[in-house]
């Protein structure tokens, strides 16, 4: 980067050079082509320095949670399979499948979506109801019309005490919330990544041109560009990526709202590591109200037949059903393969997002603060400002495409958003929008078309008394503006509004797949 090409020691007239102030000149014509190619590669290797650093901490990031809520996960079935096994013995192993059940459902759930966590969990105590109720009634016979007619009962009788209706909003709540999380490290990720890469326009290149290599025809080699006279340049190179940072900021307070959840009510760690006492706990409600249960059931599906003399017996000795779970004290909550607990890995978490804020606005001062791109703001006098050694005057125009029609160094072109960004742009507003129904207990996949969806939300999640109505957060240096002032803050002109509500309601559609 930033190389020397080696001028003669004589100099010529300069009327040759296309882009290079014309006047005494060390450089060809080729040199100055040599340079522009240059120049253009030295500000893609500097922007991407500046965005492979955020991308790898998001990436970094998603990884720890991503495998920290998988092996979650495992090591609470495990741990409910161990125990269920050493308390309920072969009557454990005879119904198994209905647990690994539950877990595959959730795992489907945090990998893929397409769950409804409610009707999932609901249909998990109503099939364990059916079971129950074989093994309290074992002197009768069943058939599954009957046991159908159980499970309608689940809701009224609460057999299981209050465990179900607790287990679900707390299960709900808390796997949206992880689910979501990490889906936004991992969109974040993606975003950064693609916005890394630069191809800068030929007006962009020129600017570049003059900006690094043209003080190298004056012999002023070790003369670096103005620090303000940089900024011009870079903000007129980056227009469009300083448009991303309003849905950007938006996008990261919403993930640091989620986060705050995920250190209290929608802890996923909080509600993994004892969900084997838990549904223990239902199973011994069960078991303590199972002869008003049965009585109820009667009055309603009617007197069941019972089993031949000799049957009843053997189904009773087959069926014993008397061990109570021994409650489980950990002394220290687990460690996983991510290296630490949630609370550890959300604090971190919420260092990096913060750091993260404003990272587009803050590019192309980013991007001058390097020393090899500009001097120092406090070299105003003895830096190159494009013409020559000398202060630069020009005031420093502002972030964003729409500021750019007076920027003094770059042509900008601000009728026509880059459709790169308007697809990122897109992919954060959905994103937020998620963050906006996890942090309210709400699992709304909006653009979620395909037939296995369920239709509707996993619920609520939120108790009345604990949730606020609304998902609430300032959006950094837009709040109280007006929705002219935002469109003009993003990057849209009034004129250019009719093509912008075009181009994203395609983009509404390219989009529903993309970031489920």
């Amino acid at each position: 980067m930033m190389i020397d090409i080696d001028c003669p020691t004589f100099y010529l007239a300069g009327d040759h050079l296309k882009i290079c102030p014309q006047g005494s000149t060390c450089c060809s014509q080729e040199m100055e082509e040599k340079y522009s190619l240059q120049s253009k590669d030295d500000f893609k290797s500097v922007v991407s320095e500046q965005c492979n650093h955020l991308q790898a901490v998001f990436a970094s990031r998603y990884k720890k949670f991503d495998e920290f809520f998988k092996e979650l996960l495992e090591n609470a079935e495990k741990s409910l399979n161990d125990m269920f096994v050493k308390t309920y013995g072969h009557l454990y192993m005879q119904n198994s499948e209905l647990f690994k059940d539950l877990f595959v459902e959730l795992k489907r759930y945090y990998v893929v979506g397409n769950v409804n966590l409610e009707e999932m969990l609901n249909d998990f105590w109503a099939r364990l109801l059916e079971r129950m109720f074989r093994l309290v009634n074992s002197q009768y016979h069943f058939t599954d019309e009957y046991l159908e007619c159980v499970s309608k009962y689940t809701e009224q009788l609460k057999p299981f005490g209050d465990v179900p209706r607790k287990l679900k909003l707390q299960v709900t709540r808390a796997f949206v919330a992880a689910r979501t999380f990490a889906q936004g490290l991992a969109v974040a990720g993606d975003v950064v990544s693609k916005v890394s890469v630069v191809n800068p326009t030929a007006q962009c290149t020129h600017a570049l041109l003059k900006m690094i290599y043209c003080s190298h025809c004056r012999g002023l080699v070790t003369v670096k560009p103005c620090y303000n006279y940089c900024s011009n340049i870079m903000r007129g190179c980056l227009a469009n990526q300083g448009d991303l940072d309003f849905e950007w900021n938006n996008f990261i307070d919403a993930m640091l709202m989620v986060a705050e959840r995920l250190e209290g009510p929608f802890n996923i760690e909080s509600v993994m590591d004892p969900i084997d006492v838990k549904i223990s706990d239902a199973i011994m409600n069960m078991q303590d109200n199972s002869v008003q249960v049965s009585q109820k059931v009667f009055q309603g599906c009617g007197p069941p037949k019972p089993l031949p003399a000799g049957r009843i017996s053997r189904s009773i000795s087959e069926s014993a059903f008397s061990a109570r779970f021994r409650p489980h004290h950990p002394e220290e909550r687990p460690t996983t393969a991510a290296g630490t607990s949630l609370d550890r890995l959300v604090t971190d978490v919420k260092e990096k997002l913060k750091q993260a804020k404003k990272f587009w606005s803050s590019l192309p001062s980013n991007v001058c603060n390097d020393e090899r791109m500009a001097a120092g703001n406090g070299n105003e006098d003895d830096c190159w400002n494009g013409k020559g050694k000398s202060r630069y005057l020009f005031a420093v125009t502002g972030n964003g495409l729409a500021n750019q029609g007076n920027n003094p160094e770059v042509q900008v072109d601000t009728s026509k958003p880059d459709i790169l960004i308007l697809r990122q742009i897109m992919a954060l507003r959905v994103m937020t929008s998620k963050m906006k129904n996890a942090y309210n207990g709400n699992d709304v996949d909006f653009f979620d078309t395909s037939d296995e969806s369920s239709g509707e939300g996993s619920g609520s999640g939120c108790e009345y008394q604990q949730c606020p109505s609304e998902f609430d957060y300032n959006a950094t240096d837009h709040a109280g503006k007006s929705a002219n002032e935002k469109a003009d803050s993003a990057g849209v002109r009034p004129g250019a509004q009719a093509y912008l509500l075009t181009a994203f309601c395609i983009l509404f559609l390219v989009m529903q797949r993309e970031w489920r």
